[in-house]
């Protein structure tokens, strides 16, 4: 484990308690990781015995009035844009996870 408590970008040991009311603090460092700030809107799941918090998926519809279909974000602001360092993540992440199938 390195210093800082990530292991191939799982962050680890972050030990937070539950108040009366039910409600959890995210630690910062893993507020950082996600990028979560004040108003975020997450989903969390029970799921396998843990709880995971994931962004909330926006509700969106496709839009087929252009040549190409795009989808709108319904009711709500619009989506952050997609940059080239977030597709490079991604194809990253996914080639990754696609990879250790067939290790």
């Amino acid at each position: 484990m390195w210093p800082d408590g990530i292991v191939d970008g799982t962050l680890y040991a972050m030990i937070t308690t539950i108040d009366k009311a039910g409600r959890v603090v995210v630690p910062k460092k893993i507020r950082d990781a996600m990028g979560l700030k004040p108003g975020t809107p997450i989903d969390i799941v029970y799921e396998d015995g843990r709880v995971v918090i994931e962004y909330a998926m926006p509700e969106v519809q496709v839009d087929r009035s252009g040549s190409i279909p795009v989808l709108r974000r319904l009711g709500g602001s619009e989506l952050p844009p997609l940059t080239d360092e977030i597709v490079r993540e991604t194809l990253e992440a996914v080639r990754d996870e696609g990879l250790q199938h067939y290790l």
